[in-house]
């Protein structure tokens, strides 16, 4: 079966980095772990080829070869999955959609062309595909009703179908699930409450698989909270550790966790000494009501502000998500969440209106309260860029104005380099590499002239060309001398904000243009939140 996986284009969201990666001469910043891992899971004498949208386009010569079209994509990437269910559909091929959209919102109307619904996780309902194929069932629809894979069978993904030049960094799972219960997160929809993971020899054996094939960057963990099984986290982090130190220490990682990693001690120093380099926490809103509201009580049991600083004691930096539009919430939550960010100097704060995704704890709720909005109850995915689709409980033009003065703050270039050296001035040395042993060292993980370019770029335009030429020259003297550990990483943040320059346009013109289209505020305006879900 000559089999084409396609994933769909993404917008411009806060991630996607293009002014970084024009710099780096790459395409988009992580691949499609899902379809990889499909690819593995199917029949292997099947012929494959896999098409990345946010790379390049489908060959004609791609449509023909074609006897089978697979595409996985989330919710922000509908448009685009629905435009290529068409082109597929129009040629007379099979389709089949999966993944994180397909599985929330099967009888979405993207998805009436389809003819295999491949629904939850492939592990169970990729084989019932298979044999419906093998029978010459024309379509199907394949759930695994509630029941969750034992992912320690899961195969190594088909790294190979990747053409891996097109990325920053590549993408690892080792574990779905979270066992906490936030209202608003669609991730214990998808898989559950209690976290799964591989083995450490199964992650090694991915590593091994990537270093194989000639990858030595960055390695993004992509699981959404990477200690909800703190117990197996730490079987995996030293059979890392130990990889590292033998293949010279060729992949930074990055990861999501829960904010209760910096209570672990022991947890923070073993992914310093494995080399993770960043970990990306759901910090949400320095307001305990919100959180409580929210169901992220996890996030009220400490100080987040020491949280932040114990984390990046240890050598990893912090990126956090923000999201401004809570039930009850007050008003000023937006300049609150830019002090936060502030004092504690976390470089890349993203931040964003609530969404009301489907099936979650908070979409059934303000269903059943009769606020969900309806041509926006679908949610759209990306929060940085779209209204709240429910009615808040204050104007949600006074939300929307906050949230955009708040971004473009955090964002103001010389703001951006004050917060940036702050953070790097309390920034832990990189305790792995007191591991490195010289006899190991790769030398394909040195800096390349591209990285040594578009270093220079960056210097240029902020050091010469722009009004930051002051604060840019003083800082990077202030950390050469107090922190030169961390000098090289210091800079590579500094770049990041080339980046969030342009996006600081992207949020206030789609924000705007959305604004001027609202009718008046109605006067539900001025809900108060479900008397349950107050904060005591």
């Amino acid at each position: 079966m000559r089999t084409l996986f396609i994933y769909p284009e993404f917008p411009k969201t806060f991630w996607s980095y293009e002014k970084i990666l024009e710099l780096v001469n790459r395409k988009v910043l992580l691949p499609p772990l899902g379809l990889v891992t499909v690819a593995a899971l199917l029949p292997q004498d099947w012929a494959m080829k896999l098409v990345d949208r946010n790379v390049r386009e489908v060959t004609e010569a791609e449509w023909d070869w074609a006897e089978l079209v697979v595409i996985s994509g989330m919710i922000v990437q509908r448009a685009d999955m629905a435009a290529q269910i068409a082109k597929a559909k129009a040629r007379g091929l099979p389709v089949a959609v999966g993944g994180p959209f397909a599985s929330s919102t099967p009888d979405a109307p993207e998805l009436d062309l389809v003819d295999f619904k491949i629904l939850d996780e492939g592990e169970i309902t990729l084989p019932m595909f298979i044999e419906a194929i093998q029978r010459g069932e024309p379509s199907g629809r394949f759930s695994a009703n509630g029941e969750k894979p034992d992912v320690t069978s899961t195969p190594v993904p088909r790294f190979d179908l990747l053409e891996l030049d097109a990325y920053d960094s590549m993408s690892v799972q080792f574990s779905r699930g979270c066992p906490f219960q936030c209202e608003f997160c669609d991730i214990i929809v998808l898989y559950g409450r209690k976290p799964r993971t591989k083995s450490p020899e199964q992650l090694v054996a991915e590593l091994q698989r990537l270093h194989d094939l000639g990858w030595r960057r960055a390695i993004f963990l992509v699981d959404d909270n990477f200690i909800g099984n703190k117990r197996n986290a730490k079987l995996l982090l030293p059979a890392i550790k130990q990889w590292q130190i033998e293949h010279g220490y060729p992949f930074t990682f990055t990861t999501e966790a829960s904010v209760d990693l910096a209570s672990d001690e022991e947890m923070m120093r073993m992914m310093a000494e494995a080399r993770f380099e960043a970990v990306f926490l759901g910090i949400e809103t320095p307001d305990e009501a919100s959180l409580s509201v929210a169901g992220k009580h996890q996030n009220t049991r400490s100080s987040l502000e020491e949280s932040v600083d114990r984390i990046t004691s240890y050598g990893i930096r912090v990126m956090a998500g923000f999201i401004i539009g809570f039930d009850g919430e007050q008003s000023g939550a937006g300049d609150r969440i830019v002090r936060f960010v502030s004092r504690t100097g976390i470089p890349a704060a993203m931040m964003g209106m609530l969404q009301a995704l489907p099936n979650t704890g908070l979409w059934h709720r303000l269903e059943k309260e009769g606020r969900l909005i309806e041509d926006k109850a679908d949610a759209k995915g990306v929060n940085q860029t779209n209204l709240l689709n429910f009615v808040p409980t204050r104007p949600i033009r006074d939300i929307a104005n906050e949230y955009v003065d708040a971004f473009c703050n955090l964002y103001e270039p010389n703001a951006y380099i004050d917060r940036v050296t702050h953070y790097y001035l309390k920034m832990g040395k990189p305790r792995w590499r007191a591991f490195v042993q010289p006899e190991a060292s790769d030398k394909s993980s040195l800096p390349s002239w591209t990285d040594l370019r578009a270093l220079a770029i960056v210097i240029w335009r902020q050091g010469f060309t722009r009004d930051t030429r002051w604060r840019f020259w003083s800082s990077l003297a202030t950390v050469a001398r107090r922190n030169p550990d961390c000098l090289e990483q210091f800079l590579v943040v500094l770049a990041h904000n080339e980046h969030f320059q342009e996006y600081r346009g992207v949020v206030t013109r789609e924000i705007e243009d959305q604004l001027a289209s609202l009718p008046p505020d109605p006067p539900t305006a001025s809900l108060e939140p479900s008397r349950e879900l107050q904060p005591a």
